[in-house]
C-alpha cells in the first residue's frame, strides 16, 4: 500500500446520493470482487466499469454511499483499482466502509463544480487537496484524523490490528470524523 496518498487519474465524475446499491447490485452481490467490478455504477454511467483504470479518481456530489450499509459495495468499488474517491459529503457508513478496507477517500465541499468527467485530477489524501489539472484550479478538503490516517496506512481496520501499530487511546476518538 503506497504511504505516498498522492493519486493522479482520469475524473468520473457522479452527482448527489450515489446509494450502494447502483456500487455493488444485487445480482453481483455473491460474486468474486474482481466479477463485482464489472458491474460497479453501470446503471449510472455504463461506461464506468468498461473504462475505468487503476489509479483514476472518482469525484461524486452530496450523500455518496447511501442507502443500505452494504459492506460489499466498497470492496466492489476498490476491486477497479481507482486511486481515491472526493466527494462533497459521504454517507457515514459508506465512509467508514471505505476506510476499513484502506480504500482512500476525502471530502471536500465544492468539489462537484470544480470538476467535469474527464478532467485530470490530481488528489493529496494527506494534504486534503484537490487540483484539477485540466483547469488549473484547486481546493482544499477535510484531511483524516490522524487515526483513520493510521488505518489508511495499514491498509484497513484489520491489518492495522494485525500489525499492534497502535495505542488504545488511538480508538478514543475513532467514532469521530
Amino acid at each position: 500500500m503506497s504511504t505516498n496518498w498522492v493519486f493522479q487519474g482520469r475524473c468520473w465524475k457522479f452527482g448527489d446520493n450515489i446509494p450502494t446499491d447502483a456500487l455493488a447490485p444485487t445480482h453481483v452481490m455473491f460474486k468474486t470482487p474482481q466479477e463485482m467490478a464489472a458491474s460497479v455504477l453501470e446503471t449510472v454511467n455504463p461506461e464506468f466499469p468498461k473504462k475505468v483504470r487503476p489509479g483514476d479518481i472518482l469525484v461524486a456530489g452530496r450523500n455518496f454511499g447511501c442507502s443500505s450499509g452494504r459492506a460489499l459495495a466498497t470492496k466492489a468499488l476498490a476491486a477497479t483499482k481507482i486511486g481515491a474517491v472526493v466527494a462533497e459529503q459521504f454517507s457515514r457508513t459508506f465512509y467508514r466502509n471505505c476506510l476499513e478496507i484502506g480504500l482512500p477517500l476525502m471530502e471536500a465541499r465544492g468539489v462537484h463544480a470544480l470538476v467535469n468527467d474527464g478532467d485530470e485530477v490530481r488528489v493529496d489524501i494527506k494534504a486534503a487537496t484537490l487540483e484539477n489539472l485540466t483547469t488549473g484550479k484547486s481546493i482544499q478538503g477535510t484531511p483524516p484524523s490522524p487515526f483513520l490516517l493510521k488505518m489508511l496506512e495499514a491498509g484497513g481496520l484489520i491489518p492495522l490490528l494485525k500489525s499492534g501499530k497502535f495505542a488504545a487511546g488511538d480508538f478514543a476518538g475513532a467514532a469521530r470524523r
